[in-house]
This record gives structure tokens, sequence and C-alpha cells, in this order.
């Protein structure tokens, strides 16, 4: 019996068979560094811009000026575009400007957000990074929303061109350091201050959301978040930490409309959130195009023992498993929008770890969309979260201080060489990130 592909090579010739173009053959593996494609992976860093308050309010910690980035800026961003990389995690230090109501200080923004523009780079801009401008006090202000709104739509104003947003970085964090565990800015310790921090916080990003979209009708929004997790290594198991677990959902519940679990609605409850408070957070979700962000320190996934020391827990979860989490409760598409270790020789192992947990999460079909290592440099005191101005540099950064290289660079754009051009979903080159304005759903 003759082969069929004795059939075609005498037909069509050796080299008659058209490939891929066509939609046969094998394809295309995605390798290659990032080329800026609306249906391709995004991957990213950020510029660590942290601006908390410490010492009852009398020591500013501005990590964009101790990390030198007020002077390296140009250099900075030229950095990111030779390491190959098309989107940037970039914080405006909202505390520098938004001066008063309905004054701000635009120059150093004005000059960063050019050169980003020049240098083809996507900003996912940050407005508020765990600080407030002084004349705003802290987040126990009931006006903090409507001052905060004002501001994001001033700056969607004057930066048209950008569409990625992450309004409030990290917002049960902001709350729980700011109002739980006392160490910035109110520096307080209750229930009470923590719930109405959050609620605020949440409010702000919402009403700063809507008013984006305004302007920016396809406007996406990148809520990262703490994926955090406390193992308890106890035989009987308590329910304040049980309690302590879920809280780490209460923003994004809030967020996005989603239903807290009944503790959690009663610690809410019994900590000064009002019917009507929940039930406008209850009304809908915020406008836009929504993504989840997670980020995963293995530090910040600890192990509590039976004397009451706590441990470090690192992958015992992981971000594969705590970010599956936050999927199946939210249903949106994720982000691992942070991640590093303060050991430069062990960072290139943690950023493929990191990479691994994101492969495994999409081929089990959850619909990862970007990857950022935070960040560009080395940071200050992040090992003490900021708690103390002691100087310590933390060795995390794809490059250092002095703007060297540190190992985990070349391992960065080693992994972009390799997959900077995946889909943003697994055979996914029907999907693209289109310009169309972002509607809301609902579930069918």
């Amino acid at each position: 019996m003759t082969s069929f592909l004795k059939a075609i090579k005498k037909k069509l010739g050796e080299n008659g068979y058209a490939g891929d173009q066509h939609g046969g053959a094998s394809g295309s593996s995605g390798s290659g560094l990032p080329d800026g494609s609306a249906g391709n992976f995004m991957f990213a860093t950020g510029i660590e811009c942290s601006y908390p308050l410490i010492d009852q309010g009398a020591t500013r910690r501005d990590q964009l000026e101790e990390c030198g980035h007020y002077t390296h800026w140009r250099e900075d961003l030229q950095l990111v575009k030779d390491l190959g990389l098309v989107f940037l995690r970039y914080g405006l230090p909202y505390y520098r400007i938004h001066q008063a109501p309905g004054k701000y200080d635009w120059h150093f923004a004005d000059e960063a957000m050019n050169e980003m523009r020049r240098l083809k780079l996507t900003p996912i801009l940050d407005l508020m990074h765990f600080g407030l401008p002084d004349w705003l006090g802290d987040f126990q202000n009931p006006e903090l929303p409507v001052h905060f709104a004002r501001y994001a739509e001033a700056v969607a104003k004057r930066y048209p061109w950008v569409r990625y947003y992450t309004p409030v970085n990290e917002i049960y964090v902001t709350a729980k350091m700011s109002a739980m565990d006392g160490l910035w800015n109110e520096q307080l310790k209750s229930g009470r201050a923590f719930v109405t921090a959050i609620k605020h916080l949440v409010a702000a990003s919402i009403l700063a959301t809507q008013r984006i979209a305004k302007h920016r009708p396809d406007v996406v929004i990148i809520q990262a978040e703490s994926a955090e997790y406390l193992h308890e290594g106890k035989a009987t198991q308590s329910k304040e930490i049980r309690l302590h677990n879920k809280q780490r959902f209460i923003s994004l519940d809030l967020l996005y409309a989603y239903p807290p679990d009944a503790d959690v609605f009663t610690f809410l409850m019994d900590n000064g959130l009002t019917r009507e408070e929940y039930d406008w957070f209850m009304a809908g979700e915020p406008p836009g195009y929504q993504i989840t962000g997670n980020d995963y320190y293995g530090r910040n996934e600890k192990i509590l023992k039976p004397d009451g020391s706590i441990c470090t827990a690192q992958d015992v979860m992981g971000w594969y498993q705590i970010t599956r989490e936050y999927y199946h409760r939210y249903k949106k598409p994720v982000m691992h929008t942070e991640t590093n270790t303060f050991d430069a020789e062990e960072n290139p192992t943690w950023l493929w770890k990191q990479w691994i947990n994101i492969m495994r999460l999409r081929a089990d079909g959850v619909p990862v969309v970007g990857f950022t290592w935070y960040s560009l440099t080395d940071q200050i005191d992040w090992d003490i979260a900021l708690a103390e101005k002691r100087g310590q540099v933390n060795e995390c950064g794809l490059y250092d201080l002095n703007r060297k290289p540190r190992p985990v660079a070349a391992a960065y754009r080693s992994l972009l060489e390799e997959f900077g051009q995946i889909t943003v979903v697994p055979h996914g080159e029907v999907f693209e990130v289109t310009e169309r304005k972002a509607s809301l759903k609902t579930e069918v």
C-alpha cells in the first residue's frame, strides 16, 4: 500500500507543505525577547517606591529616594529597556505630587513618564504605595477616598496614553501594617482601626478606578495583593488563626463585591463596618478589565509553632497553591506581581522556581497573564519592613544600588529569551489585549 506521505511528496514536492501559517505543523515555541504583542504574556519588573511614615509620623521612608531613583531615573528606565522588558510596575510619589486639594507638582512625574513613553515602555502605574500626603493624615481619614479619586483622575487626564493601573498597592498589607501591627502611618493596633483603614482604602480604589475609566474606558486594573498564609503547627487549630488566614481576603472581597465568610462578616461588623457601607461595597464590581495580582515572597508564608514562635514557611504552599485559592474565589485572570529573596546568590534559583509555579498553574487552565521580578534594584530595610531607618541593603534587585547587574539579571534575561513571546494564555493566539472598552459581565 502506498503511503500518503509519498503522495504528498510526489504531488507537492519535498517542501511543498506550507506549515503552521496555514494551521498545521508544530507552530512557534514562543521563544524570543518580548516584542510588545497584544497577545503575549506580560513580563515585568518594578521600581520599589514605598513611602510610609514611621516614628509616629516624624520620618518618611521614601524608597525612590533611598534607593537612588530620583538621581538615576534615566539610567533605571534604560536598564529596564536593555534587559528586554516591555512592562514596568511604576509608582509615582503620591505624597510629593498631591500637595493640597486640587494642587499638584508634576515636575518629576512628567520627566519620568515622558522618558518611559520615549523608550516604548508600558507602565503599570501604581498610584498609592503604603503612604499618603502629609495633609491627608492617615488611613483613618474618611475623606481619603474622595481626595484620592480626584488625584487618580488628574493622573489619567495628564497621561492619557497610560492604560494599566494599580490604584492602591497591597490594600490588605497597607491596612495591616498601619492599623493592626502599628508599624506605619497611624501606627495603631486594633481591629477597629484595621477595618476603618481597609474600608477607606478599598473605597479609594473603587472611586479612583471609576474616575480613571471615565477617561480610559479600556483601563486594565492589576490589583496587587499579598499572597500570605500562616500555618498553625498545633494539634488543635484555633479559631483566631483561621480568622487571621481569612482576613487576607477582606480587601478583595470588598473590592470585587464577593460576600465574605460569616466569621469575617461578623469581625467587620464588630469593628465598625456599617450595614450601609457593606451594601455599598456589595453593589457591584468596579469598572475596567480586572486582573488579580498576587505578590509572593517565601517569607510571607509562615509557620506558628507550639511555643508561639514563628518561622518562615517558604514554599509549603507556594505561589501556585495560594494563587489557585484566589483564582477559584474571584474567577479573575491572575498575575504574579512581586517576588524576590534577600540573597543575591539564591535569587536566580528563586526566579526559576517562581516561573515553574506559573507554568504549572497555566497548565492547569488558570489564566496567568504576567510575571514581575520586584524590584529593578536592591532595596533598603525591607528585612524589617521599613520599621526603623537602619540603611541595611537588601540584595533582592536585578541590579545593585550602583546599577551593576546581580546574577538574577542574567537569569531573567535567559528566561525572557526562552519564553518572552509565549501567548497570554496557553494556545491563546485568538486572545489579545484589545482597545475595546471594558464592560461588566453578569455570570450566567
